[in-house]
């Protein structure tokens, strides 16, 4: 039995390839296929399943792409309905891979059809437990990502709590968990950095799974301090369940360069967004006019689903040579298909062309306390978390999280200087670059941001 954790940092995911006897199971794949196929080949196994632990809202899975590649079967837990071909298990149901065997417990409360999947080993001994969102290392899954008008994420809240307790905390303490995500998604509040760990330790250290915490107590605890979930996520979770086009297609009609006028040309006909991914201080130095920034190095699949609100909007991209490939491919795995071509030559063949750019100003913190110390009039902006903002800040700093800039635009003013800043410079840039793309022109982005304002000695408080 051989069992392989596939995590994708960006979108803090953990999918896995289980096999055993030439036989293997995928869980939760990502929207790219070859990566299993190619192990499968490579061990000379046959992917049996495609077990799915939920409708997943933060990415759309590869299941049907994978499914229509290898004949494996699509597996959901109880209540899943989909557009397209699946095996809707039953609670206790069981799954034969090679000399081992997968049990499917429906453990409703993250989403109705939520499921884990206990691998038991060839004596038929519980070995590891696949939770998917319903428990994470350190944290489970939030309630609110499946209301319905019968339901309320205090309902869920209350099924989780059952299901810990009747389907999880009674499995022995050896039992290895394998959640779907860690630390950076949104799926849930306070998730370690750690991706997997014994039930039994779990039970010691997870506050969910203390066994003193009455119902109430535990709806309380896991309703309270939830952000709002980014606007995708109920996109994401209905592409999840009525399928998708093949991720080659996406490719074919994204992976096409274009050369500056054919650039220019496509922006205007078909009203493309233009997307540089390029680092943040080659954006600050020179870039296209109106283009948006979200760096390739950073959280760009989340960010890119929490900004942008047209999954069929037409995108260009700015790009590094040689990651054209990994853009689309990350774009397409929280939905984004559209992409239309790449800009040939970068922007330094833009220049060439004789096309315009445009600069953002970005200083260095100890620029931003001498500023501060010339009293000159100045807004800044703190575009962090607001948990970031209360635990430190630059006094009269004003908190406009990045995270719901499309709602909060209308409190910014174009003809104000902004001087803004997040907690290391990624943000912060792509925060100006929307505010420079609808017209603001007094912006400074402060480079190595809240870290850096600290280090030039700058009061916070």
């Amino acid at each position: 039995m051989k069992i392989e954790q596939i995590y994708t940092g960006c979108l803090a995911q953990g999918a896995y390839y289980i096999s055993d006897g030439g036989e293997a199971v995928i869980i939760d794949p990502l929207r790219e296929t070859q990566p299993y196929m190619e192990k499968a080949e490579k061990a000379g196994d046959k992917i049996k399943y495609i077990f799915e632990t939920h409708f997943h809202a933060d990415f759309v899975s590869g299941h049907v792409d994978l499914a229509a590649k290898t004949g494996a079967t699509i597996v959901y837990g109880p209540g899943a309905k989909t557009e397209y071909d699946i095996h809707e298990g039953e609670d206790g149901e069981q799954f034969q891979v090679g000399n081992v065997s997968f049990e499917l417990l429906h453990t409703p409360g993250h989403t109705l059809e939520s499921s884990c999947f206990l691998l038991r080993d060839e004596n038929e001994n519980p070995h590891s437990l696949f939770t998917g969102d319903t428990l994470f290392i350190g944290d489970v899954g939030r309630p609110d990502l499946a209301v319905k008008s019968d339901l309320t994420k205090e309902d869920l809240a209350a099924l989780l709590y059952d299901s810990l307790r009747q389907k999880v905390i009674t499995l022995p303490d050896h039992v290895v968990i394998f959640p779907a995500h860690g630390a950076g998604s949104a799926c849930g509040k306070n998730m370690s950095n750690e991706t997997s760990d014994t039930l039994g330790n779990q039970k010691a250290i997870n506050y969910a799974l203390n066994d003193t915490m009455s119902k109430e107590d535990f709806i309380r605890e896991v309703t309270q301090g939830i952000l709002p979930p980014p606007q995708y996520f109920a996109k994401n979770a209905a592409i999840n369940k009525t399928g998708y086009d093949s991720l080659d297609t996406v490719l074919d009609r994204g992976i096409k360069g274009l050369n500056p006028d054919e650039f220019e040309a496509a922006a205007n006909q078909y009203g493309a967004l233009v997307l540089d991914t390029r680092k943040p201080v080659e954006f600050t130095k020179a870039h296209i006019p109106n283009s948006i920034f979200i760096g390739l190095d950073g959280s760009f699949a989340p960010w890119v689903g929490a900004l942008i609100t047209d999954l069929k909007q037409p995108i260009l991209l700015i790009v590094e040579e040689g990651r054209e490939e990994e853009a689309i491919t990350r774009l397409a795995r929280v939905g984004y298909d559209y992409t239309i071509g790449f800009l040939q030559g970068g922007v330094a063949g833009w220049v060439a062309a004789g096309k315009d750019v445009e600069e953002l100003e970005s200083i260095e913190a100890s620029e931003l306390l001498d500023r501060m110390d010339s009293n000159l009039k100045m807004k800044i902006l703190d575009v962090r978390k607001p948990s970031e903002f209360e635990a430190g800040h630059i006094p009269d700093a004003e908190n406009v999280p990045l995270d719901f800039i499309n709602n909060d635009m209308i409190k910014l003013h174009q003809d104000e200087p902004y001087h803004i800043h997040c907690a290391g410079g990624y943000r912060s840039v792509i925060f100006a670059s929307i505010l420079q793309s609808r017209g603001f022109t007094k912006l400074t982005d402060i480079k190595g941001g809240y870290k850096a304002i600290k280090e030039a000695g700058i009061t916070v408080a």
